[in-house]
């Protein structure tokens, strides 16, 4: 649901196992850094833009600034000249976890709790040309992470991160009165790192497992937008699948067992696809009510193998992979009333469903339904303007039972994801505009 790597997952055949045996993986999406499960059952970014933000990311059917790049590309369509804006996404994550009994008498809380996404988005409409281009530099993923060493699962995960930036240029046309169409392509770059306990304790003998690599991917987006009505607005966008291959290397350590090893590695994960519907209602110029329906096809992170380069014996070359994550939906609702010519606020709500089962838990995404509300304001001048959105999110309490032990490790140290999870947020976006 989301600010964050990526993904928690679960490594089968890792080590001190003939058959099939697990290692948590974690991926964090960030520029700057982000916590774990800040969005859309995993590590879905949804937040991209004051203004939307605002609104409770209702903007597909509005889509009327430069961040309609991510958005809807079609709603570039709707703008004449030069436009950029710039924003910056910071906020305090406080995801918290408490053991099962009887060791359910502490509670415990990332270390790295707080982050900035920032956001870059610029449109060119020539008065000549039909067309319309656009370019977005923005995070469209995030999770990330880092847990104290006696929560009770280091033998499950400690710490993951990713990077992902993606590059966005895209083309819009108006089709006629009222009807535009939009894509684009998008260049991709991640850089994922994740750490593991091998025993219970970090001491007295040291010992992890780390895997560090970094690839590029390509895909899509399009999107189009209809206004049959003067007071109706349609909308639908579409984002398609991005899969990344990441090489880099492994290092692990089991002291006096195993020595400091590195090995080169690969391994391939499949960024979801998503769509989302919605709907404006503009009753006057002042008011804009939205309604969205967002899917992310978490399925797509199902079973993958990490790959190294000939270890030493007992740990495995080859490393089975599984997420059995499952499609998630998040339900967006926002209102903003325009004051006059310049100024307007605006509100908004999100509800994020869970995309990740009990059996396949993991504290680094620690996924559950989540509550976004958000609020904000703005100025449009001639040339310059600005909007500023906060957003608050809480989840109720999610219990996991039943999580499968993730790895030998694990196993061997009787260390689970299972527990209590929960969260609160605090995030502040803002955007400053330009039109030139």
């Amino acid at each position: 649901m989301c600010l964050l790597a990526g993904v928690f997952v679960r490594m089968h055949g890792l080590l001190f196992m003939r058959g099939r045996n697990t290692v948590a993986v974690a991926l964090a999406a960030v520029t700057i850094g982000v916590p774990p499960g800040l969005w859309a059952g995993g590590m879905r970014l949804a937040s991209q833009d004051g203004f939307a933000t605002a609104r409770g990311e209702a903007f597909v059917a509005t889509a009327n600034n430069p961040s309609a790049i991510h958005y809807n590309p079609a709603g570039i369509a709707q703008l004449e000249g030069h436009h950029a804006r710039f924003g910056l996404y910071g906020i305090h994550f406080n995801p918290g976890f408490t053991p099962p009994a009887p060791a359910g008498t502490n509670r415990f809380h990332l270390r790295r709790k707080l982050a900035a996404v920032p956001q870059l988005f610029y449109c060119w409409a020539p008065r000549e040309c039909p067309l319309k281009f656009g370019l977005g530099v923005y995070s469209a993923y995030g999770l990330g992470g880092k847990w104290p060493q006696d929560t009770g699962f280091r033998a499950v995960a400690i710490e993951g991160s990713l990077t992902h930036v993606t590059i966005n240029p895209v083309v819009a046309l108006p089709l006629a009165p009222g009807l535009f169409l939009g894509a684009g392509v998008m260049a991709n770059y991640a850089e994922m790192e994740l750490e593991q306990g091998l025993l219970r304790y970090a001491q007295p003998l040291p010992n992890y497992f780390r895997f560090k690599g970094q690839g590029w991917s390509a895909g899509y987006n399009a999107g189009v937008l209809w206004q049959p009505h003067r007071a109706i607005s349609l909308g639908a966008a579409l984002r398609g699948s991005t899969p990344v291959t990441f090489d880099g290397k492994t290092e692990f350590q089991q002291y006096p067992v195993i020595p400091v090893t590195r090995r080169s590695a690969t391994t391939k994960y499949s960024f979801p696809l998503s769509v989302v519907f919605g709907i404006s209602y503009r009753p006057t110029p002042r008011w804009n009510l939205e309604f969205n329906a967002d899917y992310t096809d978490w399925s797509s992170f199902e079973t993958n193998t990490l790959e190294q380069a000939p270890p030493p014996w007992p740990v495995k070359q080859k490393i089975p992979v599984a997420f059995d994550w499952q499609p998630s939906w998040m339900y967006e609702a926002g209102l903003t009333r325009y004051l006059g010519a310049r100024w307007h606020v605006s509100a908004g709500y999100v509800f994020s469903e869970n995309s990740v089962p009990n059996a396949t838990y993991t504290p680094l995404v620690a996924d559950l339904d989540r509550h976004f509300i958000s609020a904000g304001a703005g100025y449009r001048g001639r040339r310059y303007g600005v909007d500023v959105a906060y957003q608050f999110g809480f989840g109720p309490s999610r219990r996991v039972t039943g999580s499968a032990p993730p790895s030998t490790p694990a196993r061997n140290a009787g260390q689970t994801a299972d527990g209590t999870y929960d969260f609160t947020s605090h995030a502040l976006l803002v955007t400053m505009g330009v039109r030139f």
